[in-house]
């Protein structure tokens, strides 16, 4: 848990969280590939390719990959948060500096006010004839987006509706506050580069703690949805099948829809899956063939029942924290997940000894979406959606259970070690050895 709760405080945006993914990689004996180059693969090695810097996919080529399964875990990258428009600087009355935001995803608002918040991201910088990616991260407590008053808001504990444009603008100084200016000093840049263009997003300072009587659960940021990409590849590590093509990849704007190029809802599986397929000199139809005899997880956090609102789940078919590894249904496809998945993993879980639960939303209650439904209209497999149980999805700062993180590692772990075979419409599941 430490070493995640280190992790989440340099991941402070998916630009980040990618490059703190490449730099695990790297010390594990992973070779880079570039999208813009010749693949040239060995069976036996591990390899990893980034897409926009927000998009990773790692994976280990088997001994013998045409009769190989493929096992596949899925997260993504991105928060919900506010980011900077291209022109940001406000000047309010004179004496202060605001910053024209934009909402990303689906915050809760109220809960990014009054707390220390900062800015991070991407910056494009024009040296010479080149164009070069640096990030950015003030790594300091540098803005508030201010709550007003009680006493001018006297219905503020009622409800209220926070407009963007108008109540969620952070504040950076007083008049002679100068982002542009800042930018240039943080990067270091010389009188002859140019600031072109930027990601820049707000994200919140509080870096994450352990809370409860005895330490059970931890408080964080990100946790949706950087604690399953974390103990996914964790499992991913510290697998040993070599019979089967173990795929990790974690995509960005998962919380915008995935209709991207670094998305989901983009090719970068499948172009990445038929790249390596033709590379080792195999056809379509074998990769095709190991599709169907495979598995994805699509591993994004779930719902646990909160202690002030027992009603908004299901009587039956609900999560806790540190209860075990959510399996998650909806019979509108929401979630991926149906009985041959299902079962699937669950023969999986119960030969290890992993912990799980299963959860479906309140039938009078909408629910949100994964990227597996997305990411199975380009890539034909079963599918199973999974998640750790948290509370406060959204929010500025979640909470989750301490214990869980440990069994998603060892649940995925035992995923990746799993030989999945199918004959003549029958799955029989094998331990790698």
């Amino acid at each position: 848990m430490q070493d995640f709760l280190s992790f989440i405080n340099s991941a402070v945006t998916q630009y980040h969280a990618t490059h703190e993914f490449t730099k695990i990689l790297d010390e594990n004996g992973f070779e880079r590939l570039y999208e813009e180059e010749p693949f040239y693969l060995k069976e036996g090695k591990k390899y990893y390719v980034v897409r926009n810097n927000s998009s990773i996919l790692a994976f280990t080529v088997p001994s013998n990959l045409k009769d190989a399964s493929i096992n596949i875990v899925a997260s993504h990258s991105d928060s919900p948060t506010f980011k900077l428009k291209p022109t940001n600087r406000l000047e309010v009355v004179g004496n202060y500096t605001s910053l024209n935001t934009e909402v990303y995803g689906g915050p809760i608002y109220s809960s990014f006010f009054d707390r220390p918040l900062s800015l991070a991201g991407r910056v494009f910088v024009k040296n010479g004839d080149k164009i070069e990616e640096r990030l950015i991260n003030f790594d300091r407590d540098l803005l508030v987006i201010p709550n007003e008053c009680i006493h001018f808001n006297r219905d503020v504990n009622s409800g209220k509706n926070y407009n963007p444009q108008v109540d969620l603008l952070p504040l950076l100084g007083d008049e002679n506050a100068d982002l542009e200016k800042m930018i240039k000093e943080e990067l270091k840049l010389n009188i002859d580069e140019k600031i072109l263009s930027y990601d820049i997003q707000v994200y919140n300072r509080y870096r994450g703690s352990l809370i409860g009587a005895n330490k059970e659960y931890f408080m964080a940021p990100q946790i949706d949805n950087l604690e399953s990409a974390y103990g996914s590849l964790k499992g991913f590590l510290e697998s040993i099948n070599k019979n089967s093509l173990n795929i990790w990849v974690v995509f960005d704007n998962e919380e915008v829809g995935s209709r991207t190029k670094q998305g989901a809802g983009s090719r970068f599986l499948a172009s990445t899956l038929e790249r390596i397929y033709s590379t080792l000199n195999l056809h379509n139809e074998d990769l095709e063939v190991a599709l169907l005899n495979g598995l994805l997880v699509s591993c994004d956090n779930s719902h646990a029942v909160h202690p002030n609102n027992v009603g908004r789940t299901d009587s039956q078919n609900r999560a806790f924290m540190n209860k075990g590894i959510v399996i998650k249904y909806n019979a509108n496809q929401s979630y991926t997940t149906d009985g041959l998945s299902s079962s699937l993993l669950k023969k999986i879980f119960e030969d290890n000894n992993i912990p799980y639960q299963e959860f479906t939303n309140r039938s009078d209650v909408r629910g949100g979406s994964t990227l597996g439904a997305i990411s199975l209209g380009l890539v034909t497999i079963p599918s199973v959606d999974i998640g750790l149980a948290q509370l406060a999805m959204h929010s500025a700062c979640e909470t989750a259970g301490v214990n869980d993180l440990d069994t998603l590692i060892k649940g995925m772990r035992a995923f990746y070690n799993t030989i999945i075979k199918k004959e003549k419409g029958i799955y029989i599941l094998k331990e790698a050895k």
